[in-house]
Parts: structure tokens; C-alpha cells; sequence
């Protein structure tokens, strides 16, 4: 595994993305960054970090994908990876709110933003990124967002969280090209609020009931609605409000 680390960077897979673009890169080469001026979340939202305080990391996979219609293998299998790595520190009470955001409890404490590429030749290049809030203790303003240092009440080592994670998402790669039924049965089991009747908004700000029920193969949330049907929502078409 390559790793890069970085004092400060406008974004890490902005970075990671461009290395990419103008040399060959090596798989699962790793980007890191104390400090990340324009950190992106799902739907252009941003994130904000305190400097060295949390990981904040791109890695580049490639020669995983081979049909655009299994991108979210992908994120089945870096969003697992990361539960798993956080379980074998024994953090808490542990879900992946659709499609991939980590969660203690009912606070956030990761987000995972994947970015594909189809280049000429119709392979697919990937750069996953992720931040994870470690040792940050300050969350003013954010009252869904926590870390593992306020959750656990101690200190991490974030270069060890940062391996740990990097070799479980290679392995979990390599799971997913050979038996990706595994991985889909887990990601499942992992939902936030899978099963429980929960308050969602809609594109027109309609709010409405309905109980997850689990994500179809290409990604879309299933949620049963009060009239007993299964709708199929895109990332930009439903909120969960809790």
C-alpha cells in the first residue's frame, strides 16, 4: 500500500483523483491530510474537521468494478469495512445510515463519498473517501455529529485506525468480486433504523411514514409505506428527519 500524507489539502480525493489522472497509480494507494479546506459530503455538502484531530482519507481502487450497474457494491464493502474495523475497537452501538454514513448510536460519526470514473478503455476507477471523526471533542453547531473520543471517553491512534481500515477495505474488495451476497446480507443487517417506523421527508418537502426494509441491488433505499407498498428512493429523493 502507497500511502501520501498531506499537512493540508483543499480535498483529498480531489487530490488522489488528479495523481490519478496524470501517472499510473499503484491499487489502494492512500492519500491523508491533517487538514482538509473543502471536504466533501453526499450531495455537495461539506466537511468540516478540526486540524489533526481526525482521519481524513482517500484510497484508490481500481480493477474492482467491471459493470457500472455494481457501483454500490462498493459501498457496501468500504461502509462495512469500517464497521468492522470500529467493532475490533469496541466502539459502540454501531449502523450505517443510507447509503454510508457510520453511526454510534444516534450520533454521526463517519462518512464515506465515493467517486467513479469510466476511462476510454471502460474501466472503472474509484476514489473512496473518508472521514472519520476520531479524537475531535468539539461539535458546536452539530448536534447529530459526535466522535469516538466523546463516545468512548479516551484517546485514538489515528495512524492505526488508518491501516486497519485500508487492509480491511482491500480485503472486503476481494470478498466482494467472489461472493458479494456476503457483504449485501451484512450491509443489511447494519441499517440505521432498518425495520422501525420512521418520520422521512420527500424532494417536496412532504413528510410521510415508513419503515426501511433494505436497498435494492443498484442502491435505492426500500421503504414499506402506510398503504403496505415498497417504494424505491434515489439519495437526493428522500431524508430521514431523527
Amino acid at each position: 500500500m502507497k500511502l501520501i500524507k498531506l499537512d493540508a489539502i483543499d480535498s483529498t480525493n480531489e487530490f488522489l483523483k488528479g495523481l490519478s489522472n496524470k501517472q499510473e497509480l499503484e491499487n489502494f494507494t492512500v492519500v491523508t491530510a491533517e487538514n482538509q479546506t473543502k471536504g466533501k459530503g453526499q450531495m455537495g455538502a461539506v466537511w468540516v474537521s478540526e486540524t489533526s484531530k481526525n482521519l481524513i482519507m482517500s484510497i484508490l481502487v481500481k480493477d474492482f468494478l467491471e459493470d457500472i450497474c455494481q457501483i454500490f457494491n462498493l459501498n457496501i464493502a468500504v461502509s462495512l469495512a469500517v464497521i468492522e474495523v470500529l467493532e475490533s475497537f469496541k466502539i459502540p452501538n454501531l449502523s450505517i445510515k443510507w447509503p454510508n454514513d457510520i453511526m454510534s448510536y444516534n450520533k454521526k460519526i463517519g462518512g464515506i463519498l465515493i467517486e467513479n470514473s469510466i476511462k476510454s478503455d471502460g474501466t472503472i476507477i474509484s476514489i473512496v473517501g473518508l472521514g472519520l471523526n476520531v479524537n475531535q471533542t468539539n461539535f458546536e453547531n452539530l448536534p447529530k455529529a459526535s466522535s469516538l473520543a466523546v463516545i468512548c471517553n479516551t484517546k485514538f491512534d489515528k495512524d492505526e485506525l488508518l491501516f486497519s481500515i485500508c487492509d480491511a477495505i482491500e480485503k472486503n474488495v476481494k470478498v466482494c468480486k467472489h461472493n458479494a451476497a456476503v457483504l449485501w446480507s451484512a450491509y443489511s443487517d447494519k441499517l440505521y433504523k432498518k425495520g422501525l417506523p420512521m418520520p422521512f421527508s420527500n424532494q417536496m418537502e412532504q413528510n410521510f411514514m415508513g419503515i426501511i426494509q433494505g436497498v435494492s441491488s443498484i442502491g435505492k433505499l426500500q421503504v414499506l409505506l402506510e398503504d403496505d407498498s415498497i417504494a424505491e428512493f434515489d439519495i437526493k429523493e428522500i431524508q430521514m428527519l431523527y
